[in-house]
């Protein structure tokens, strides 16, 4: 018996100081990146921008992969369903928090499903129009929509997109119903905008800035409560006479549930490094994104933040009767 204990103490041990070097090792591979919505889209900018800075302090490519579908749900049950070795990981914005509401069926449990890495950059959101739309400013809009509701439609990025989400406030500050055109993406919503194939669109300045400034659309203000740095001049929705309306777009990374703690601590600390990278920190400037606080930067702030959210927007989204089986 003595042998026996012997021979199985020491198989232990060497088993787990496998897994521990194994994980101390890593990444000894390139990394993926999940991204739920299209390339060239708001958060796809975000993934890219940082996964080049986070490479670079892995020592390992990170590769970003976008995965479409039901307002991220598809790329969130991939995740989830993902081996948790530290080589798959996933950057999602609100509507981690709004798929609970907005789906009667998910195969996955936002709050226990996942390992919990950090959140990375906070981001406004634009009103926009096309650029032939008869408003020029916000009262005009305004105007505008409640005089010719049944004629105007609202594009999104598909349903659970923080862009429809935003819709759902301008609807209902404005106490209208319009005609909703999904879209795979804010990029392929914004194309349609640019093309006039649209009318409105509520879009993160990650992708609207360059058009705004290009004067590529009609441009109405910012969805924070004060005004922001990359467009000092434009007036607050809020400002404007639409009060409390309020939309921040956030980023969170997250792993499949299971991942080991030291890879999840090192990876917290490759996002913390790329969002002191100067070049990560530029160009998230120029898109007007805002980098998270150090109190949401933890795995226990994103866990944090993502239940408060889910307790935010859940009986706002149930009010308007939007669900998706």
């Amino acid at each position: 018996m003595n042998l026996r204990r012997c021979f199985l103490v020491g198989a232990l041990s060497a088993l787990f100081a496998t897994g521990a070097s194994a994980q101390q090792a890593w990444p000894t591979k390139p990394v993926t990146l999940v991204v739920p919505f299209a390339a060239g889209g708001p958060t796809d900018v975000v993934a890219r921008t940082l996964g080049a800075s986070i490479s670079r302090t892995l020592g390992q490519t990170v590769v970003i992969e976008n995965k479409l579908g039901a307002g991220g749900t598809v790329a969130a049950a991939y995740v989830a369903r993902s081996a948790p070795d530290g080589y798959t990981f996933f950057i999602h914005h609100n509507g981690m928090a709004t798929s609970t509401a907005l789906y009667r069926k998910l195969s996955y449990n936002p709050l226990t499903d996942f390992e919990f890495v950090s959140q990375a950059v906070d981001v406004p959101m634009t009103l926009l129009a096309r650029k032939d739309f008869p408003a020029n400013t916000l009262p005009e809009l305004v105007a505008y929509v409640k005089a010719n509701k049944d004629k105007i439609n609202l594009a999104n990025a598909g349903l659970g997109a923080v862009s429809q989400l935003c819709g759902m406030l301008f609807e209902r500050a404005l106490d209208v119903k319009l005609t909703a055109v999904p879209f795979q993406g804010t990029a392929p919503a914004m194309n349609a905008l640019l093309g006039g194939q649209v009318d409105i669109l509520c879009d993160q300045t990650t992708q609207t800035i360059p058009q705004i400034k290009a004067g590529s659309v009609k441009f109405y203000g910012v969805t924070t409560k004060t005004r922001i740095k990359a467009l000092p001049d434009a007036p607050t929705l809020n400002e404007q006479g639409l009060k409390d309306f309020e939309v921040i777009v956030w980023h969170g990374i997250y792993a499949p549930k299971g991942t080991p703690k030291p890879i999840i601590d090192r990876m917290n600390g490759a996002v913390r490094a790329a969002l002191k990278d100067p070049e990560v920190m530029k160009r998230m400037a120029d898109l007007g994104a805002e980098i998270a606080p150090d109190s949401k930067l933890s795995p226990e702030g994103l866990q944090t933040w993502l239940k408060a959210e889910i307790d935010k927007w859940g009986p706002i989204i149930r009010s308007t009767g939007t669900f998706a089986d």
